[in-house]
């Protein structure tokens, strides 16, 4: 190992010192760059600057599957085995790719050319398998033909964006990056000229008028949330854009980063200027490279523009927006987490309340909406409130994005009006079910969602709808599986992924998730036991009433759904 040459990192401290432990996670990241890995020595010194115990910086490198305290190979590869990815294959890659490099799954290969990963969902789930290579390339593979994944010769498709609205993705459908001459073309940044002339509660009350909710799962009225962080009359509030996008089945806040990255900071910004907010961040998962670069690209324009800084557009409002990178945690999707990875501690959610509006980032009041949510804001503003309730439901105004992938012939991202019909995305728009198979179930909402099958195909896509059939919305997924797939391996996917990724704060998510997969990895084994589902029942509801975040709380409804719809593959080993 060669020695540790400490001047390239105190060069790069030298630029982030002064701001303290809330700089901690970026510098992690460039050391890591620097190096391949965070060497001891460079985290003492690390430690040192931002004034971080050494215990307590070697946790938070600990926590995130992307921070590594020990050498790795040449090029990290790290194969999807989540649900899409499991059912195209991705075992088969993953196999493939070990006996290639010589190394078992979390190993490095004997020339340390390569260190292998299994990996949970990279966002590439119409692309499944899907592989990333390296920090910034992510391929499809053909299981029959991994080559590629070492020879660079493997590309990623062009995604598939179609629906019948495109109030959100009219500038995601050529698949190119939406650059800002583009942009301002189309109309953009008009929103947000208008925001910067109207009153902050003149704005707040047409998101509230307009009835957009959160678009991330939780579905909280978006007007409410911005009005309770506007009327704390705090000097200092934060904005935030939660784009560390992780659910398994989920695609589309990576699509509209990559290819219209402007619609993302102008929602942002406009809701800073809702709540006063002079100082916001992106935060942004580490798996998606591409949405990283293309969202920093338009952060130069916008800039350049005049768009952020200090006395915009002669306004006398005042905005600055910094992208911060994810570093490897699903759990730092939930607000709070990703607030104490901001602040450069591990990404652990926080006991509600107090609430995000009024003791959010720093302790000062927060707004924190998704991507897909925030991108709904220009059109709101520029159309008014009325114009956006002319598509939808009464109760779901609107539109919706939907992601399709699994048996799926054309997988991709649909924007549709809310109250389309499950029926008519899967088989008139995505095309059906692959190779001339029935459906046998839709996992809808996510990892965190539950199981529809036939019988539901005709439930209009509205919060209500859904609700009173027990399927959860959710972050927008349709995973649909054939009726040759078997919901036990599905569930076992499942299971490992929440075992993986709960942070371990509370018992009930911590024994709960392994628990879980404990059970699942037995049943799919054909190992079935007597009082498996009773088991798998307690179990989840214990996590769901016990757990403090969404994480542990959603952790089994996929596996209580596919109890009711399917009992009987819980009793015999043969579905």
């Amino acid at each position: 190992m060669p020695d540790f040459d400490p001047q390239p990192l105190l060069s790069l401290l030298a630029g982030h010192a002064q701001l303290g432990r809330s700089d901690l996670l970026p510098v992690l990241q460039e050391t890591q760059e620097l190096y391949g890995y965070i060497p001891e020595d460079a985290a003492v010194e690390i430690g040192r600057a931002l004034g971080v115990p050494l215990a307590d910086l070697s946790g938070v490198i600990d926590f995130y599957t992307l921070l590594y305290r020990d050498p790795v190979g040449d090029q990290i590869i790290r194969v999807c085995t989540d649900p899409a990815c499991a059912i195209a294959g991705g075992e088969a890659v993953l196999t493939g790719v070990c006996q290639l490099a010589g190394a078992s799954p979390g190993e490095s290969s004997p020339d340390g050319r390569y260190t292998i990963e299994r990996s949970t969902c990279l966002g590439l789930c119409q692309h499944a398998p899907a592989v990333m290579i390296g920090s910034d390339r992510t391929i499809q593979v053909d299981p029959l033909n991994i080559d590629p994944v070492f020879d660079r010769r493997g590309k990623l498709p062009q995604d598939t964006v179609a629906g019948d609205l495109d109030i959100l993705t009219a500038n995601c459908r050529s698949g190119a990056v939406t650059g800002i001459d583009t942009y301002l073309t189309s109309g953009g940044y008009r929103a947000y000229r208008k925001a910067l002339s109207l009153a902050p509660g003149e704005i707040i009350n047409m998101i509230r008028s307009s009835g957009l909710v959160g678009r991330g799962g939780a579905a909280f009225p978006t007007g409410q949330k911005w009005q309770s962080c506007a009327d704390t009359g705090a000097v200092r509030k934060y904005v935030i854009c939660n784009a560390d996008e992780s659910e398994p089945g989920t695609f589309k806040d990576r699509i509209l980063m990559e290819r219209d990255p402007h619609r993302v900071i102008e929602g942002t910004l406009i809701a800073a200027r809702a709540i006063g907010a002079s100082l916001g961040y992106i935060y942004i998962r580490g798996e998606y490279p591409s949405a990283l670069r293309s969202m920093a690209a338009a952060l130069h324009e916008a800039r350049q523009a005049g768009y952020l800084g200090a006395n915009v557009l002669n306004s006398r409002f005042d905005i600055e927006l910094e992208i911060r990178t994810g570093a490897g945690a699903y759990i730092c999707g939930e607000e709070t987490a990703l607030f104490e990875s901001i602040e450069g501690f591990r990404g652990m959610p926080r006991i509600k309340p107090p609430f995000p509006t009024t003791s959010g980032l720093f302790g000062k009041p927060t707004v924190i909406n998704n991507v897909e949510t925030l991108c709904n804001v220009p059109f709101i503003l520029e159309f008014g409130p009325d114009a956006y309730r002319r598509f939808g439901t009464d109760r779901s105004p609107g539109s919706k994005l939907f992601c399709l992938s699994g048996d799926i012939l054309r997988p991709g991202l649909y924007e549709v009006p809310f109250g389309t019909p499950i029926r008519r995305l899967i088989y008139g728009m995505a095309g059906g079910i692959t190779g001339d198979r029935e459906l046998g179930g839709v996992l809808v909402g996510g990892a965190a969602g539950a199981f529809a099958t036939r019988d539901h195909l005709d439930i209009p896509l509205t919060f209500e709808d859904l609700a009173e059939s027990g399927l959860p919305l959710g972050s927008g997924v349709l995973m649909v599986f054939n009726d040759q797939r078997d919901i036990r391996q599905v569930l076992l996917v499942l299971g490992r992924f929440f075992a993986h990724e709960s942070c371990g704060k509370c018992y009930p998510c911590q024994l709960g998730t392994h628990r879980q997969h404990e059970i699942l990895a037995r049943i799919a084994a054909g190992e079935t036991r007597s009082g498996d589902m009773e088991a798998l029942k307690d179990v989840g509801w214990t996590m769901s009433d016990a757990s403090i975040c969404g994480l542990g709380q959603t952790a089994a409804t996929a596996v209580l759904s596919a109890i009711e719809r399917w009992p009987e593959i819980f009793y015999s080993q043969t579905r």
